[in-house]
């Protein structure tokens, strides 16, 4: 009954800007249930859908703010910016489109802050800048963090969210699966606690690096995690694939993730793990 009448005030509130001559906004369609939501209902919802539990994507910095403790988070290397190491045709036309689009220079936010009051490193993937592709910057970003981290005895907390490698850059845009790799194994010599959250969706080169190598691996409901997709893996081996093949759901039973969190949750699942873990953190001074 409410769900009846939330749809008659919006088909109402519909007509009245019709009357008064306002533009009209199409209303968003949940992927799952087909239901017409507005902007307003899902900024209320943490951008879920409040019928089904769909999780929409999140941008980095809204998603890093939903965790860190309120005044706590400092930015990291937000200068950094793509460069055009092949020359690639409109790659920089692109990346200047997107920043306009999203007011990030790049598809990674990394910060310095707190959660629970427990000091942290931590980045969010965006996938509104080229899927959230991992280039150079992305990976030069990311080993920085990881290294701030070591240095500090920070935890780490890093949300994936990303369609793979960036073909535009190439063998440099690989580069930084061995890299990222690399300082998360100097991390873990060190005794670092790094908490992996696998968003939808979190594929190819991410999957096959850094979003792997969690001490604790979450991930939001129905979020894709796999290499190749679901629809490659069938034309290549020619069979039809499991029903819910590669989801985070999927991947629990499969145990390559130890939990689905939903978003409402993922802060409080954050500061329990962090407590059970211990504190740590020396200050770190930035040079």
């Amino acid at each position: 009954m409410a769900g009846i009448l939330a749809e008659r005030r919006r088909h109402l509130l519909a007509l009245k800007r019709l009357r008064a001559g306002a533009p009209q906004v199409e209303p968003l369609r949940c992927p799952s249930c087909t239901r017409a939501l507005s902007a307003d209902e899902l900024a209320r919802n943490q951008r879920v859908c409040p019928y089904c539990g769909h999780h929409f994507a999140m941008p980095a910095r809204e998603r890093l703010e939903l965790v860190l403790d309120p005044k706590s988070m400092r930015e990291l290397d937000a200068n950094l910016v793509s460069a055009d190491p092949l020359s690639f045709p409109g790659y920089r036309e692109k990346l200047a489109d997107l920043a306009a689009k999203t007011r990030e220079r790049d598809a990674v936010v990394c910060a310095l802050g707190r959660i629970g009051g427990v000091r942290v490193a931590a980045a969010a993937l965006d996938t509104r800048f080229l899927m959230g592709s991992m280039g150079a910057v992305v990976g030069e970003k990311l080993a920085r963090l990881i290294e701030r981290a070591t240095k500090g005895r920070l935890p780490l907390v890093i949300f994936a969210a990303s369609g793979g490698a960036r073909m535009q850059e190439g063998i440099v845009s690989l580069m930084q699966m061995a890299k990222t790799s690399a300082a998360l194994a100097r991390f873990d010599a060190a005794g670092g606690l790094f908490i992996s959250v696998l968003t939808n969706p979190t594929t190819g080169g991410v999957t096959a690096s850094f979003a792997s190598l969690g001490d604790i691996t979450l991930a939001e409901p129905g979020a894709l995690v796999g290499f190749a997709g679901p629809r490659v893996i069938e034309q290549t081996i020619g069979e039809q694939l499991p029903e819910g093949f590669q989801s985070a759901e999927f991947q629990v039973e499969h145990g390559f993730v130890d939990a689905v969190v939903p978003r409402s949750r993922i802060r409080s699942q954050l500061i329990r793990l962090l407590t059970l873990h211990g504190k740590g953190g020396a200050e770190y001074v930035e040079r």
